[in-house]
């Protein structure tokens, strides 16, 4: 039958919901209570049957017992509850028993007709109801009813008397019909509790997959938002967390030239080693494309070093990805909960100005926050937003600073260099304003304002004299970089073999694929290139095989630095000579003194710049500066 019902005696979920279903109707269970108090009461008090009675008696005593376990099975947990439950169920068959049995003796002790109508009819009206209270649990439904019925009917074909006969006969009839009634509603309940489940189960699934990345298997962002803010409204008002925030290293050129399914791969690694190292009671989340959060529980801010140390070596190590080795690393931002970052929105915002500062420190550092950075970051604001201003005002300025040929002493080139004057403010340090205009992106309009402005100046010069300008590793990275120089270039109408523009060694680290594609473009037309501030940072030879430079600037700090020397004149020297070898021009910056020109030379340098000659001057001083030479030429020529 149960197979014809369509339902599973074995499943344990339907059992317990319908079982928890039954033991939590507590106004029917007090109705029944009471109506079973009231027939049993009637009985007690209008028959002088002693065994009618004590059934009677047992009837209210057992009423009162099921209701209070029919609380205990719903109310408590653990073992007690369960033993109410099992109690219930018994409870629950001895109940119809002894109305089965009340019923028939006061048939078989011939009580007055009415108390005998009272009783068998409520023995029936209890035998259907359990049919279709108790379909939760079937098996026990059927036996309240057997329990009930059958007494009855012994005694009606015992007496023999044909209307009870006939009784004796209905009964069994109503059971078979209350039983299809009964396995008819558990089918049916079943099938609902089932879809239920089901439905709550698919539900889950989808809070589930709504909350994860797909690529990592981590949080993603709004999954980690919650699970967080759970995390943290759960814990101990001592226990202090603290925010990794991760960002990988050119994780967008492996995209870009290795495809999204490679890309996938490295962020699939970076995810297991993150797992590998992630402290227990923490979590770890995929936040954008190439960033993660770990949040952990961490006793001190020593644990919090080991641990932001661990993920920078993890991190750093090479990842083979289809046979491929790919460079990783990671710059880490890490903040800690406290009066300044009482919640998450606080928490996750230090986390990310201490990111900046770690990206600004160099590759593969960790940095963590303090509250310095916020005012840094104001104040960064504040000069973003005014620097836009001034580029729409017409605030900034070009300054040009010459470059001497140190064997004639005169101006082989200048050199552009921006200057804000602020009108409240005074003068700007580009140190100050050209940072922010590199981290906005504002530097790819200000450059291109530079060149072109430069470039208009230059025009006016003697056909000799040629132009610097710096560049931008920013600026070069974006789309069109070259074209934007040639554009200045034409719009000025400046032979483009008059343009020289200088490149830090820092744009080489990475050996972005745009780079050479620049310096390929613009070398073609016959740009020339400076490698700047050589002997600082990362400096290599390679640089100067690889790229065609025909200009090498020695950094300031070997000609005019606290440790100046011996040492330094011998690098000069190595410098120098390595560019006459090559036709290069060797330029020595930051030259103060005539004793310092004279070393220099000495050391083979062939340009010299610095305050000794001229500072940055405008544009009409710079051709004030270029007249006077030719002047000074000319009265050279008239004397000799």
């Amino acid at each position: 039958m149960a197979a014809s019902f369509g339902f599973d005696w074995q499943d344990a979920r339907i059992r317990a919901e319908l079982s928890r279903n039954m033991h939590g109707r507590p106004i029917g269970l007090f109705l029944n209570a009471a109506c079973c108090v009231a027939t049993a009461s009637v009985a007690i008090f209008s028959s002088d049957i002693a065994m009618l009675r004590w059934s009677c008696t047992a009837l209210v005593l057992l009423a009162a017992v099921r209701v209070l376990l029919a609380y205990g099975a719903s109310e408590i947990v653990g073992p007690l509850g369960r033993l109410c439950r099992k109690l219930y169920s018994i409870s629950a068959l001895t109940f119809a028993g002894v109305i089965g049995i009340a019923a028939a003796i006061s048939m078989a002790a011939s009580a007055s007709t009415h108390l005998q109508v009272l009783l068998v009819g409520y023995a029936m009206t209890q035998g259907a109801a359990v049919a279709v209270g108790n379909a939760g649990r079937p098996l026990i439904a059927m036996g309240q009813m057997l329990l009930t019925f059958v007494p009855i009917c012994a005694v009606c074909f015992t007496i023999g008397t044909l209307p009870l006969v006939v009784l004796g006969l209905i009964l069994p009839s109503l059971a078979a019909g209350l039983a299809f009634i009964t396995f008819n509603a558990f089918a049916t309940l079943s099938r609902q509790v089932r879809a239920a489940s089901e439905s709550a189960e698919l539900a889950r699934q989808m809070r589930e997959q709504a909350r994860t990345d797909p690529v990592t298997n981590l949080l993603n962002r709004p999954g980690f938002e919650a699970a967080a803010q759970e995390l943290i409204d759960g814990a101990a008002p001592d226990r202090q967390f603290a925010l990794f925030w991760l960002d990988l290293r050119r994780f967008k050129e492996v995209n870009d030239m290795l495809g999204h399914h490679t890309g996938d791969l490295v962020l699939a690694e970076v995810a297991r080693r993150l797992r590998a190292r992630q402290p227990d009671g923490s979590l770890c989340a995929r936040f954008g494309s190439d960033e993660f959060l770990l949040l952990a529980s961490l006793p001190s801010q020593r644990d919090m070093e080991q641990l932001a140390s661990q993920l920078c070596a993890d991190l750093a190590m090479p990842l083979r990805i289809d046979g491929l080795r790919i460079e990783g690393g990671a710059s880490i931002g890490i903040a800690t909960m406290g009066p300044d970052a009482p919640d998450l929105d606080r928490l996750m915002q230090h986390a990310g100005l201490a990111l900046y500062h770690a990206k600004v420190a160099g590759r593969n550092q960790a940095c963590f926050f303090n509250v310095t950075m916020t005012r840094n970051l104001a104040r960064r604001k504040e000069i973003e937003t005014e620097l836009r201003g001034a580029i729409q005002r017409d605030e900034l300025s070009i300054y040009f600073q010459p470059i001497l040929d140190l064997s004639t002493g005169r101006i082989r080139k200048f050199e552009a260099l921006v200057r804000w004057f602020h009108p409240t403010k005074g003068e700007l340090s580009p140190a100050e304003f050209i940072p922010v205009a590199e981290e906005t992106g504002l530097i790819i309009t200000l450059g291109n304002w530079i060149t072109r402005t430069a470039a208009r100046a230059c025009a006016n010069w003697p056909e000799e004299v040629t132009l610097a300008v710096n560049l931008s590793p920013v600026q070069i990275s974006a789309p069109g970089a070259a074209l934007g120089i040639l554009a200045a270039l034409r719009e000025a109408r400046l032979d483009p073999s008059r343009l020289e523009l200088e490149v830090t060694e820092s744009l080489f680290i990475e050996d972005k694929p745009e780079t050479a594609l620049f310096i390929e473009q613009l070398q073609a037309v016959g740009v020339h290139f400076a490698l700047d501030d050589f002997g600082t940072g990362y400096s290599s030879l390679h640089y100067i095989n690889k790229y065609p430079f025909s200009t090498i600037k020695v950094d300031r700090s070997f000609v005019s630095g606290p440790n100046t020397g011996k040492r330094s004149e011998a690098i000069i020297r190595a410098v120098a000579e390595m560019g006459a070898t090559l036709g290069m021009e060797i330029v020595a910056e930051g030259l103060e003194t005539a004793e310092q020109v004279d070393a220099v030379r000495r050391a083979g340098c062939t340009l010299g710049q610095g305050y000794h000659f001229s500072r940055a001057v405008p544009e009409h001083l710079a051709l004030r500066l270029l007249e006077d030479e030719r002047g000074a030429l000319k009265m050279a020529k008239l004397a000799s």
